[in-house]
């Protein structure tokens, strides 16, 4: 099941990067830049979760969690520049669900939108990919590979979710880095490389999947009969 996303927040910059990460998790999002027009969004259309930046013009966020508060329980993940305990306590005296200090990794942004969701939203927690030999199971971060349990590290995980959930699609080397490891991503290319090789090594293969390498392109999860 998907969710839409309300993101209150007024730097232009960071409400497009976080556009841009739900986008890629598949979630529906609005964007508002002050204070006054989030609260009117909001009650046109009550989102799933709101993301909501502290520091608005006009009505600051403060203010706009008090008036969710007053007409509903939706989750909010609170965002900021500062850190102090107080602002914390405050937040969460005020029914904010999570908080997140700027600057932020996205990705972390989206692990704690999809935790928060879990929590709140009945039925939105991932189905786990099943194919014979292999359940990949992304909300546990846990692999079932021929009756065996496997724990892969966070990235492994997540770029092995992302190919074996389009199996056949070819996905290019600059494709992989920008959906696991972000848009902002300065490192070695070469590290989708090496993660693939620890993942083969780890699940190996059978008749039933293996994972392709595409010469000069990237890689593809091919299942049999797919």
């Amino acid at each position: 099941m998907s969710a839409h996303i309300l993101v209150i927040e007024d730097d232009p910059y960071i409400s497009e990067l976080i556009g841009l990460y739900l986008k890629r998790e598949g979630f529906g999002y609005d964007v508002a830049g002050d204070g006054e027009d989030g609260w009117d969004l909001f009650s046109a259309r009550p989102p799933d979760l709101v993301i909501l930046d502290l520091m608005l013009p006009g009505l600051d966020g403060w203010a706009v969690c008090r008036k969710i508060r007053a007409e509903r329980s939706t989750p909010i993940i609170i965002l900021t520049g500062k850190g102090e305990s107080y602002d914390k306590l405050k937040g969460f005296e005020l029914g904010a669900d999570d908080y997140l200090v700027k600057p932020f990794d996205p990705k972390e942004l989206m692990a704690r939108v999809r935790a928060v969701l879990r929590r709140t939203m009945p039925g939105f927690a991932r189905e786990p990919i099943r194919i014979p030999d292999l359940t990949i199971d992304l909300d546990r971060y846990i692999v079932e590979c021929c009756g065996s349990e496997l724990t892969l590290p966070p990235k492994e995980m997540e770029l092995l979710h992302l190919l074996a959930s389009i199996p056949g699609r070819v996905f290019t080397r600059d494709q992989l880095l920008d959906r696991i490891w972000g848009f902002e991503f300065d490192g070695d290319p070469r590290t989708v490389d090496v993660h693939i090789k620890r993942i083969r090594e780890k699940i190996g293969m059978t008749e039933h999947y293996r994972i392709e390498t595409i010469r000069g392109v990237g890689y593809k999860f091919e299942v049999s009969g797919a």
